[in-house]
């Protein structure tokens, strides 16, 4: 357990995590493979976990830089280009890998403006001020003119209001549907762990990143075992060398091994294809949900 229930709740750890969209569905979904116990009702601003001592904040997406760097959470998860937007004062953990997308320049299908370069001394429409300011101002662009839209920016094009936008584009569906193409992508997000540089609970803290960082590293990983005649023990481990190295067991039969190994799930089928080339036999998959390394 995190936390014993009879501790006081001074010590409670607290998590914020986005309150809608896809982000929070991956936020659950990564916290509950953690070992965390918890309902979601309706539009509910906390939940408490009361096994773990931990409890879940529903906030904002672009709040969570600020309620991590001032203290009022231990931890928070939130897209990267946020964290940097807000020039959050706060210690990353861990890269999630989901909520990925791209921070991009984009304009009209017919409009002249084909580079960030062309937006010289032109309107520029978006929710993440300070990214594009510190971008015109390394690129030497002068004369930028940048506004702060909080809404759906992609309209503010066709109704003449902008020349250009910087936005969160993820499939780019959204811009083509407003006649918009993208121009130039100033830098790649994607969700993050993130943590107040003063822990109230660095113990707790630390238990739970461990967690999540095991769920991240199975989700990336299959379990491997097989059967490997002895001759080519050497060719096999060199096709699967595992995250550290694999675990070889000897059997009944002098002429065969049993190999355990993690390969990345991306490679299982080739990795198996090339065992079963030199002679590998009873090649099997296992789905992995949690490990420590």
């Amino acid at each position: 357990m995190l936390l014993n229930k009879n501790e006081s709740k001074k010590d409670e750890l607290r998590i914020a995590i986005p309150s809608k969209g896809r982000l929070k569905d991956h936020c659950v979904e990564l916290l509950r493979k953690s070992g965390l116990k918890f309902r979601i009702t309706g539009r509910q601003l906390f939940a408490n976990c009361v096994e773990t001592g931990v409890m879940i904040i529903f906030s904002h997406a672009q709040d969570i830089p600020a309620l991590v760097s001032e203290g009022v959470v231990d931890l928070g998860i939130t897209g990267s280009d946020l964290i940097i937007e807000k020039d959050a004062q706060v210690t990353e953990y861990l890269k999630l890998g989901f909520g990925k997308c791209r921070l991009s320049f984009a304009t009209h299908r017919e409009s002249p403006f084909k580079t960030a370069k062309d937006l010289k001394s032109k309107i520029v429409g978006t929710k993440f001020i300070k990214l594009a300011e510190n971008f015109f101002k390394e690129n030497g662009i002068n004369d930028v003119h940048i506004i702060e839209i909080s809404g759906a920016v992609e309209v503010m094009v066709l109704l003449g209001l902008v020349d250009a936008i910087l936005d969160v584009v993820e499939t780019g569906s959204s811009l083509r549907e407003h006649d918009l193409v993208e121009r130039d992508e100033i830098l790649k997000a994607e969700a993050v762990l993130v943590g107040n540089k003063k822990q109230k609970n660095p113990e707790m803290a630390d238990k739970l990143i461990r967690r999540m960082q095991g769920v991240l590293i199975a989700s990336k990983y299959s379990l491997l075992e097989y059967n490997c005649p002895s001759k080519v023990i050497d060719d096999a481990t060199k096709i699967t060398p595992g995250y550290s190295s694999p675990t070889i067991q000897k059997t009944d039969s002098p002429e065969w091994y049993a190999v355990r190994v993690m390969v990345e799930k991306y490679n299982v089928q080739q990795v198996m294809d090339r065992l079963e080339s030199i002679g590998c036999r009873a090649i099997l998959e296992t789905e992995m949900t949690h490990c420590r390394l």
